[in-house]
């Protein structure tokens, strides 16, 4: 982990009032005027292309006609009764690349309805003005635990909640959210948000949490398989991939995912130390995420760098012109394969790659960029698999959410199938709690 005291390293390297102007919030949200106008450019498609490209399925179209008519209230509810986290989706959805790349205003004229932004407005609007808009039903008696607070466990839970189960949720961390409260970048979450909305959603009742609790090292799947009627795993992906580079263990080298959860929970930014030359190995939002972050706290060069193309990185192309907008510079095709420094990292060598049709390799041209804070964001791995059955790097499932034990599910991150995006999570989440409540109420 890097130290204030590593040299190139160093806090407060812009004041106070330009970092709160840095980390406000990425996009402000629509006042109700702005709502309407936005809302009356959907053309309320029968089929809507939208929701098919929705992973939890929501009817934008209804949710938007709703807002256009006035009652942003039922919008909400519209969203939510598919997307319990819709506020949370609302900021952080790559909806550029799902909803609003589906939208036949894009189409027609490359300027899609803000879905985006009005589901925000509908959300946001329910939830300051009105109480939990769920009541539980009659209690069944069953008894579920969910294994990790993130997206995926946090709608399971709820959905269970719901249809009248005891629900208790483990986490490992001292605060619920998971990538939510940890993993996303400050400026597309203000205001204690994700917290806000995990205490929100918790409302519904019927949901005991436990923080503190880790799977494998205080919690074994034996006992909650013995102590639950059922038991779904929303685990994610703790572990980090190394880097397998000479000189990865230098001062000034460090997990970009752990850069950006002490970010998230930091109260005081102009106590965060950050590198005057950073570089960022990965392509995906966590690489940007970290990369972005680390310009705004002042860092002076901020370089990315990916082993292959910009079509093949992970990181939308709205994310990577997000980036490029805050002055971080993006190299494609160029892989780590040594670290230099005395002690502390001073240089990163990287080799430019290629791919004849026979898989990625270098070239054997090699560059050296000067850096004094270089974070690793080449992906996550799943830290304990609980004994069930592997589907490459995470957890087998079928269906809903079935492993291969029975009573087992699991969902999110830490399952094999779908995107490793929060929206994704949230529609696994639910409908493994459905699959689940049919197999508690006698179904298979």
């Amino acid at each position: 982990m890097s130290s204030p005291m590593t040299p190139g390293i160093a806090a407060a390297r812009l004041p106070v009032e330009t970092l709160t102007q840095n980390f406000a919030d990425l996009h402000a949200p629509l006042d109700r005027h702005e709502a309407r106008v936005a809302a009356d450019r959907c053309y309320f498609c029968y089929d809507a292309p939208c929701v098919t490209a929705c992973p939890t399925s929501i009817d934008i179209p209804l949710f938007i006609r709703q807002i256009s008519t006035g009652t942003p209230e039922a919008a909400a509810k519209t969203i939510f009764d598919q997307n319990i986290l819709g506020g949370m989706c609302a900021r952080v959805c790559p909806t550029e690349d799902l909803c609003e790349q589906a939208c036949v205003r894009e189409a027609a004229e490359g300027r899609p309805v803000e879905i985006g932004r009005l589901q925000r407005y509908a959300t946001d609007t329910l939830m300051v003005k009105q109480s939990h808009p769920y009541d539980r039903a009659p209690a069944t008696g069953k008894t579920v635990a969910v294994v990790g607070a993130g997206p995926a466990g946090l709608a399971c839970a709820h959905r269970l909640a719901m249809l009248g189960h005891d629900v208790t949720i483990f986490d490992a961390r001292p605060k619920p959210g998971g990538l939510n409260e940890f993993g996303i970048a400050a400026y597309k979450s203000t205001d204690d948000f994700a917290a806000r909305e995990v205490d929100w959603l918790m409302g519904i009742g019927g949901i005991a949490l436990q923080t503190g609790k880790k799977l494998g090292a205080d919690l074994t799947l034996e006992a909650l398989a013995g102590d639950f009627d059922a038991v779904f795993l929303g685990v994610g992906l703790g572990g980090v991939n190394a880097l397998q580079t000479a000189g990865e263990d230098k001062d000034g080298v460090r997990d970009a995912v752990d850069f950006i959860a002490e970010l998230r929970q930091a109260s005081d930014l102009t106590t965060l130390p950050v590198g005057r030359d950073v570089v960022v190995i990965g392509g995906g939002m966590t690489a940007v995420d970290a990369a972005v972050q680390s310009k705004l706290l002042g860092a002076q060069n901020v370089t990315i760098a990916y082993r292959r193309s910009r079509d093949a990185m992970s990181a939308s192309r709205y994310e990577q012109d997000l980036a490029a907008s805050q002055g971080v510079r993006l190299m494609f095709n160029v892989q780590p394969i040594a670290i230099h420094g005395n002690g502390a990292v001073r240089e990163v060598e990287l080799e430019y790659t290629a791919d004849a049709g026979a898989g990625l390799k270098g070239t054997g041209e090699t560059l050296r960029l000067p850096v004094d804070q270089l974070f690793k964001a080449i992906g996550q791995t799943l830290e304990t698999d609980a004994g069930l059955t592997l589907d490459g790097p995470k957890i087998a499932v079928t269906g809903a959410g079935r492993t291969n034990r029975k009573g087992v599910w699991a969902g999110g991150d830490c399952a094999s199938g779908g995107d490793d995006l929060t929206v994704t999570a949230v529609a696994e989440g639910r409908d493994a709690a459905m699959d689940i409540h049919a197999t508690l109420m006698g179904g298979n």
